[in-house]
């Protein structure tokens, strides 16, 4: 004969963590950059210009959240709505013509420190700070559009000015680089990417 007590207890407890917006300061000085600017009248002027002349356009959207160490969340927003290269538009023609496997893998994000404004010539970052591409998710937010979301963890203290999209880890093809006012990070914090580029076929 067998007798015993058997008594199982335990708890959950949940933690709310409350996402918040980047500083008004760097909000201002981000949108009020020529490069800003003119991304963000493109990007909305090249929807318009779709619908209204059946055009397709290609239009390219970063935006960021920041992960700091302590566990707060900042929400940058967009960054910037440029710039598609004409590296990826000449590789796009040219999988018409004989696919091969990257074509699917633009996905991995990188980021820097340089400051030189993008340009649809932009082959490369304008100056990587030392950290390893990241292999982002690869989703659909609309039936048109294409987003990749890749967070990239850093070590050391850098302010973190530019990103770009490509579709090798170390070498490849650059599918679109964009330039903000920089976010300043420390060892620890990690930033949240994300990529969407739409692609319209007009009406």
């Amino acid at each position: 004969m067998y007798a015993g007590n058997v008594g199982m207890r335990g708890g959950v407890a949940a933690k709310l963590i409350r996402r918040e917006r980047a500083p008004l300061s760097w909000r201002l000085r981000n949108t009020m950059r020529v490069a800003f600017v003119v991304g963000w009248l493109g990007y909305h002027l090249g929807h318009l210009y779709s619908r209204l002349f059946g055009a397709p356009v290609l239009l390219g959207r970063l935006d960021a959240v920041v992960k700091r160490s302590d566990g707060s969340v900042i929400d940058y927003g967009c960054l910037g709505y440029r710039v598609v290269t004409t590296a990826f538009v000449t590789f796009v023609v040219d999988q018409l013509q004989t696919e091969t496997s990257v074509f699917g893998d633009f996905k991995y994000h990188d980021s820097g420190v340089g400051v030189v404004a993008e340009n649809i010539t932009d082959t490369a970052m304008g100056t990587t700070d030392g950290e390893a591409r990241v292999a982002g998710t690869q989703t659909e937010g609309a039936a048109n559009a294409y987003v990749s979301v890749g967070t990239i963890a850093y070590t050391t203290t850098k302010a973190i000015t530019e990103h770009g999209l490509f579709n090798d880890v170390s070498a490849g093809t650059l599918m679109d680089r964009t330039v903000f006012s920089a976010i300043n990070v420390v060892n620890l914090d990690s930033i949240q990417f994300t990529y969407t580029l739409t692609c319209t076929a007009g009406s």
